[in-house]
């Protein structure tokens, strides 16, 4: 799959050759699906905590006798069907994530790629470099029509670009190492550089 690059204001670049094993895949969304849940999952804090019986500020002490009230027997004010007491078998801290095999990671990966390309949402550029002016890059990235774009780079991103794009609403940029499917469709366009497409294959080969 051969594919033109451009450089920020929009130039021509010449072009280059894409991994038909990383963009030409037929997208399935069953495997997309299990890796963005594996992330999600991963990702939620899980702090939810209700307190129980025991551990509500209450009087242990006996409401009322135990017999002769015509009513029903009860011990503290603690239990679950009082108002404010102990909640049962509520919410407790715990971890929501769950294992997935490395490979179907990979796999998902490739797949998002696969899918923006299809999708005529993958752009290459030559390079991810900037002298640190935010209102220079807003310009250029508006003039190209990005706008909720994810920006992959190499190994490592060029501080001035990634100072520049910091305050620009709709632009992200992550090293190749921090590519992940659940980023990389939740924007419309995804642009990658010349350095993160050969880290990319490197690091899927």
């Amino acid at each position: 799959m051969k594919l033109d690059v451009i450089k920020l204001d929009g130039g021509k670049a010449g072009s280059i050759d894409l991994n038909e094993a990383l963009f030409g895949l037929e997208p399935r969304v069953d495997i997309l699906h299990r890796v963005v849940r594996w992330q999600r999952n991963n990702a939620q804090a899980g702090t939810h905590k209700v307190k129980t019986r025991s551990e509500v500020s209450y009087s242990t002490k006996k409401i009322y006798r135990q017999k002769g009230t015509g009513g029903a027997r009860h011990g503290a004010r603690s239990a679950p069907i009082f108002r404010g007491g102990g909640v049962y078998k509520g919410p407790t801290p715990r971890s929501h994530g769950h294992d997935l095999p490395k490979k179907v990671r990979a796999l998902g990966l490739k797949h998002a790629l696969s899918a923006k390309a299809k999708a005529g949402e993958l752009v290459v550029i030559d390079a991810a470099v900037s002298d640190g002016k935010t209102g220079a890059l807003a310009k250029a990235v508006a003039n190209l029509g990005w706008k909720r774009a994810l920006i992959i780079d190499g190994a490592a991103v060029n501080e001035n670009f990634a100072q520049a794009a910091r305050n620009i609403e709709g632009l992200d940029i992550l090293p190749t190492m921090g590519a992940n499917v659940f980023d990389i469709l939740k924007r419309d366009t995804l642009v990658i550089t010349k350095a993160g497409l050969e880290a990319l294959e490197a690091r899927l080969k």
